[in-house]
């Protein structure tokens, strides 16, 4: 059995970071509720250590989230993360109070490397702040190893009972020691061993999928994308025979993407694959409808009940009691979870409509995208299906900002088209994370073969990433940009401009919607 680090969740947006940092180290991690208790822990077997993740509480407030008071003198060691500092201080007799001046963004601090936590980094840091509490009394039996200039415990320890704190986020890359200070925690403090692998992550998945379905059947949401695709990998050889793949064409795909979704998994890897169209019972549902929530909502809910619909008919009465989806860790941890707020919802969140008769099956709903790729990699699936350009369930319904029409999508298909090839023949389309443009929706006036126009504009959103909780804009080079936007209004009906959003997440979100 791997040995284990378990993070408990209360609320930060990133908690899946740091699970997702501790398994980049090779040492298994999960995410689980903050209220989890001890005897649950020591229950799963080979836990080496704890995280208490950050949240957007205030620890005083009187609804705000507590772990079990058992974690604290369990003998294991433990790590607070700027909430989970605060909480691990209120709730051993020190203090916290609001910080007279916020922290948000980069901040420098100053490390007694002395300590286990900080061992072999310099002792001045660039970190990354995010909050307006701060512990002004430490409990009793630790010490301070780090402050800022706002900050005076940006970092405590009781080494007796090791139990260590930081005020910052170690788990994002903006601290540039943070993965570092990650490693002390889990390997010099924890003592975990690094044996776990994506090949295992199959092996567990697979028992897992043949012990939950048995000899039942599933169909699974094929969209051609990379998760669905790495999802039908791992069931075919979980469930083999006994998987049915169906391809709903919502008319919200890329150019030239339906064609390709059926060339790939029905010839060349001679899945059982049905292919619907349903772009005409989308886009009825859709008229009319502006609001992007409202969007996705409509999309999901189609996509179950077109499901729902067509697997009587074109299944011939086959018995099929799950449904599988390729839903991410970003895409449940955005749609809202029990601590962490709504970001945005995706359609592929939040179970089953009451009147379906399908269980659910979603082996990938804790990974990152990297990790997919990873896991795609690992199961043979070809290069180009690994690295596909990401593309959310609603497809360009969120893409088009405001009402979708047939004309908007057409501008949205050929100008999406005209960057990809751009971006392939430039050769960055591994250099650059995600890549798409949009319709914001927004019409200018322009002057093309000695006319006045007014006509739409396309923007460009490109990304670099690691998992997709953060994101920096794709510094894509003038020339290309330049031949993109020459492109798109010469070769586009109704574009007289091009614009380059150049907005990192947080603040904004890579898709527009």
């Amino acid at each position: 059995m791997s040995d284990k680090i378990i993070v408990l969740d209360f609320g930060s947006q990133y908690n899946q970071l740091i699970a997702r940092r501790i398994r980049e180290f090779g040492v298994y991690s999960e995410l689980h509720p903050g209220d989890m208790k001890l005897a649950d822990i020591l229950a799963m077997g080979s836990v080496k250590g704890i995280i208490f993740s950050g949240g957007p509480n205030s620890v005083y407030d009187v609804d705000a989230p507590k772990c079990d008071p058992a974690l604290f003198t369990s003998g294991l060691p433990i790590l607070g993360i700027c909430y989970g500092m605060q909480m691990t201080h209120y709730m051993l007799d020190g203090s916290v109070k609001a910080s007279a001046k916020r922290e948000y963004g980069r901040a420098e601090i100053d490390a007694v490397t002395s300590s286990p936590l900080f061992a072999g980094l310099p002792e001045h840091q660039t970190v990354w702040m995010s909050h307006g509490d701060q512990v002004d009394r430490l409990a009793t039996g630790f010490t301070g190893i780090a402050r800022s200039e706002t900050c005076p415990f940006a970092a405590s320890a009781d080494d007796k009972r090791k139990i260590y704190t930081v005020q910052f986020h170690p788990e994002v890359r903006n601290t540039e020691y943070g993965l570092p200070l990650l490693r002390n925690f889990v390997f010099n403090i924890c003592h975990a061993k690094n044996d776990w692998t994506m090949h295992d992550f199959i092996d567990t998945q697979v028992e897992q999928i043949r012990a939950k379905v048995g000899d039942d059947k599933v169909l699974l949401a094929l969209s051609g994308g990379v998760d669905s695709s790495v999802v039908a990998a791992l069931l075919n050889r979980a469930i083999g025979k006994n998987l049915y793949c169906m391809f709903i064409d919502h008319g919200l795909l890329r150019k030239g993407e339906a064609e390709s979704v059926m060339e790939t998994f029905h010839e060349n890897m001679k899945l059982n694959l049905v292919k619907v169209d349903a772009s005409a019972r989308f886009l009825s549902k859709l008229a009319g409808v502006s609001d992007p929530e409202q969007k996705r909502k409509i999309i999901g809910s189609e996509f179950i009940y077109t499901f729902r619909d067509e697997v009587a008919k074109l299944l011939k009465g086959t018995d099929i009691k799950w449904l599988a989806q390729g839903t991410l860790y970003t895409d449940v941890i955005e749609s809202g979870t029990k601590t962490a707020h709504t970001i945005k919802s995706h359609h592929n969140v939040g179970g089953l409509p009451a009147d379906m008769n399908f269980k659910l099956i979603e082996p990938l709903n804790t990974l990152f995208k990297d990790e997919v790729r990873q896991l795609g990699t690992e199961l043979g699936l070809p290069e180009k299906m690994v690295w596909r350009q990401p593309f959310p369930g609603p497809g360009l319904g969120i893409r088009v900002l405001g009402e979708i029409t047939p004309e908007k999508l057409f501008i949205v298909r050929e100008s999406d088209a005209i960057l990809r090839e751009e971006i392939a023949a430039a050769h960055l389309e591994r250099d650059i994370w995600q890549y798409f443009t949009c319709l914001p929706g927004i019409r200018s006036v322009g002057v093309m073969g000695d006319q006045r126009t007014y006509d739409y504009t396309v923007a460009i959103r490109a990304v670099t990433s690691i998992d997709g909780m953060t994101a920096d804009w794709a510094r894509i080079p003038y020339d290309v940009l330049d031949k993109i936007s020459t492109r798109i209004v010469n070769e586009v009906p109704h574009v007289n401009r091009v614009c380059l959003d150049i907005t990192s997440k947080p603040p904004g979100t890579i898709e527009w919607e």
